[in-house]
């Protein structure tokens, strides 16, 4: 691509009966391949970029909580691997966010959006509900009182999904398209530092309150102690809100008849994006929608796997939730400096062809068996392929969203992202089950190699 595009020259073509031109919302904006390194650098220390680290943090915390340390604490506690499976459609919820979009996008929250803002408030509100879903999952034990931590595993997720849509329209609607890249990575980075205190933290956390009477039996106060401190760590979050400008761009809306609230929140936002590009829109969405299915799929199985390796929880604290999430904070780094340079696609590719590669080195983990250096190896080149693939998807995404339906496009787009991977994963601990690790990691590779033809095509019909 000969240039960083804006929000509608990043767009497909349109329908051969649109001759209508649109005006570039960056014309102004510096050429990607003119600006200098120092330039670019240099937006990654900006006010918006920071405050997306903060912002980051609180959104990479609960996903671990109710996803990759809740399978650890499961399996610990003796859960079954096909059990587990299923209870990661626990995540789900991120993939459904679409249905309240709308009303993240529209609604007037009363007393909190007249003191915050539209976006602030319902940032402020999910971050409640993730806290008091924390709490209610320190106090449930897993093997007597499982509905109960399923249930507030489902909460928080709720409260989760609700808080990534309203930071998904702050974040577009904080700056231009053009600076989105860098937005994408700085908010990469808060969110793996998010999901290190959630991974790594939780596990150390429930490490140090072991009773040493009792090491090598499961023990849930030590997992009470760390989901009550994760829990009293989204006050990052709530203080990030609370120190943050409203948007310009997220002014509460005007009051409106039933039919035309139906037609401005529900229907518009959507209608607008098959509008704007017609029949590729099916094309992005097949490609949004297989795009990380690798990295998902197999995610649900790695704690699990690290178990039964015989790996203890201060290595796989180490080097899965530290080493590695610095390996993806490089890589986010990385990915978002490449793609404001060389544009989303060829990043893309980079990202779908690393991502696949690297789960056979899992495979060939599962046969070298308990081995630290071996789990530091594959944990890096993992990492570092999903921390480039994550940046530069970030802010594809984010190109393709209007401004004025930023929240409602981007949980779509994000969701449909989800949706395919997360249920596909649900059966992952049934899969190991019944074939054994090697093979269910060489099969999440092989699963990856559709999302090269669908790049292949994606960048084909995209305009030059």
């Amino acid at each position: 691509m000969a240039c960083t595009p804006s929000l509608e020259d990043n767009r497909f073509k349109m329908k051969s009966n649109d001759p209508t031109p649109r005006p570039s919302q960056e014309a102004s904006a510096p050429n990607a391949q003119t600006r200098s390194w120092a330039e670019s650098l240099a937006w990654y220390l900006s006010p918006s970029s920071l405050r997306m680290v903060a912002l980051g943090f609180s959104a990479g915390l609960p996903l671990l909580l109710v996803l990759g340390t809740l399978s650890f604490r499961l399996r610990e506690a003796g859960i079954e691997r096909t059990t587990i499976g299923f209870l990661s459609w626990v995540g789900l919820a991120y993939a459904f966010k679409w249905a309240w979009a709308p009303l993240v996008d529209q609604v007037h929250l009363p007393g909190l959006t007249n003191f915050l803002g539209r976006r602030r408030a319902w940032l402020f509100l999910s971050q409640l509900l993730i806290i008091t879903g924390l709490i209610g999952m320190a106090y449930c034990e897993p093997q007597e009182h499982l509905d109960r931590l399923v249930m507030w595993a489902v909460w928080v997720a709720f409260g989760s999904a609700t808080q990534d849509i309203a930071l998904d329209a702050y974040r577009i609607e904080s700056e231009s398209v053009v600076h989105q890249a860098a937005l994408a990575s700085m908010y990469q980075t808060g969110y793996r530092l998010g999901m290190i205190w959630a991974g790594a933290g939780a596990l150390w956390l429930a490490a140090r309150a072991e009773s040493t009477a009792l090491l090598g039996h499961y023990q849930n106060d030590a997992w009470k102690v760390s989901y009550l401190v994760m829990g009293a760590s989204m006050a990052v979050g709530l203080l990030s809100v609370l120190g943050s400008k409203e948007s310009v761009q997220a002014a509460p809306s005007q009051p409106r008849t039933a039919q035309q609230w139906i037609q401005d929140v529900l229907v518009a936002p959507f209608a607008e994006f098959f509008s704007r590009f017609g029949w590729h829109a099916w094309v992005i969405l097949s490609l949004i929608g297989i795009y990380r299915i690798s990295d998902i799929v197999m995610g649900i199985m790695a704690n699990p796997f690290y178990i039964d390796m015989g790996y203890t929880k201060d290595e796989i604290a180490m080097v899965t939730k530290v080493f590695g999430v610095f390996m993806t904070l490089l890589g986010a780094f990385l990915g978002g400096l490449l793609s404001s340079r060389w544009g989303h696609m060829r990043v893309l590719m980079w990202g779908a062809i690393l991502s696949a590669a690297s789960n056979l080195l899992f495979a060939w983990l599962a046969g070298v068996g308990h081995a630290f250096w071996a789990l530091v190896w594959v944990i890096s080149v993992d990492n570092l392929s999903g921390g480039i693939a994550s940046a530069a998807f970030i802010a594809y995404l984010s190109s393709l969203t209007k401004v004025q339906y930023s929240a409602s496009q981007y949980a779509l787009l994000s969701s449909i992202m989800l949706l395919a991977p997360k249920w596909l994963a649900g059966f992952s601990g049934y899969f190991v089950d019944q074939f054994g690790y090697p093979m269910f990691f060489f099969s999440t590779a092989l699963i990856g190699l559709p999302v090269l033809l669908l790049i292949l095509w994606v960048h084909r019909i995209e305009p030059h």
